[in-house]
């Protein structure tokens, strides 16, 4: 269903939302489908941006609130947002059916306790092999979530692809998760090498014998940046016991080194300036803002992406 009034090769999404008067918030692409990250003003609650578009990309909005809604996009199509500031649960996505299933999706689960929502997720992704929107619920709910569940994950994509063989998304995220087999909770970190933002080389080494945190973040992310405060205090008070890499997915990395500078952050903190696309993401499993793997003084993965008050819990719980 394509909306009047939106050429081919341009999507248009607009909207407005109640109890917000002026503001921005961010846009980026989970797949590649835009370069960078862009800001969509917004004006007594109204807003409207357009972009160029020749295929479909799921994009992912970050608004005032830090809160985060996928948006479906489609060459030619205009997509709607309605709903409250204060309420973003209980927003409206429509002109498209991919936006339309999300929403209806979205407010099912409302009502769900968080133990049924995996089975409610699966079976909507088993009724809609071919949709957008079961790539990014596979991701969401069985891969970059605190208790990833790798087998589900692995299984739901190859339900998916037996549908559309050659969709390039649903590749990657093959890819991906045969690299992921041996990265769930227990198992050890990966190895991995990169370099930090003095120039320094950053390995698994770096992590060897102390409880460690690798965490993503970004400048433009209150919650990852809250994370990083959080974790500046924390290794102040446990100092060589805790080990902290860091991974900023900002696209400039004078804004990352300006910011680490400023915050004094003094561990390792890669900027490599590939946002989404940093090898590290993979190694890891990581590819939200903020996400964490928290893992003990042998390398073996605890947790993954827990909040703030959740890691600082657990970290005093493993060192006090």
């Amino acid at each position: 269903m394509v909306a009047c009034g939106t050429e081919s090769g341009k999507f248009r999404l607009e909207g407005r939302l109640r109890n917000i008067n002026q503001g921005e918030f961010w846009v980026y692409s989970l797949d590649g489908g835009m370069v960078g990250i862009d800001t969509i003003p917004v004006r007594n609650g109204r807003f409207s941006y357009e972009m160029e578009l020749y295929d479909r990309t799921t994009l992912m909005l970050v608004f005032p609130n830090y809160s985060e809604q996928p948006v479906f996009a489609k060459s030619g199509a205009t997509v709607s947002i309605k709903g409250d500031a204060t309420h973003m649960k209980e927003m409206i996505i429509e002109g498209t059916s991919d936006n339309e299933d999300m929403t209806m999706l979205r407010m099912e689960l409302n009502d769900l306790t968080p133990p049924d929502i995996p089975n409610a997720v699966s079976q909507f992704i088993k009724d809609n092999r071919d949709s957008p929107v079961s790539a990014y619920l596979v991701q969401r709910y069985f891969i970059y979530c605190a208790e990833p569940n790798y087998r589900e994950a692995r299984v739901l994509t190859e339900m998916m692809l037996q549908e559309d063989p050659e969709n390039g998304q649903l590749l990657r995220l093959r890819k991906l998760l045969k690299g992921l087999e041996n990265s769930g909770l227990h198992a050890l970190l990966p190895k991995f090498s990169a370099v930090d933002l003095d120039g320094k080389k950053v390995t698994e080494k770096t992590l060897k014998g102390k409880v460690s945190v690798v965490t993503t973040w970004a400048t433009w992310s209150y919650n990852s940046t809250a994370l990083q405060q959080r974790l500046k205090q924390l290794k102040q008070k446990y100092g060589d016991k805790l080990a902290v890499v860091s991974i900023c997915l900002d696209a400039d990395p004078n804004a990352c080194r300006r910011a680490v500078a400023r915050d004094s952050l003094k561990w390792p903190t890669v900027c490599d300036g590939r946002m989404w696309e940093t090898p590290l993401l993979q190694k890891f499993g990581l590819a939200d803002v903020p996400g964490n793997v928290l893992a003990d003084a042998k390398g073996k993965v605890l947790a993954r992406n827990l909040t703030v008050k959740q890691l600082e819990d657990r970290i005093n719980r493993i060192l006090k």
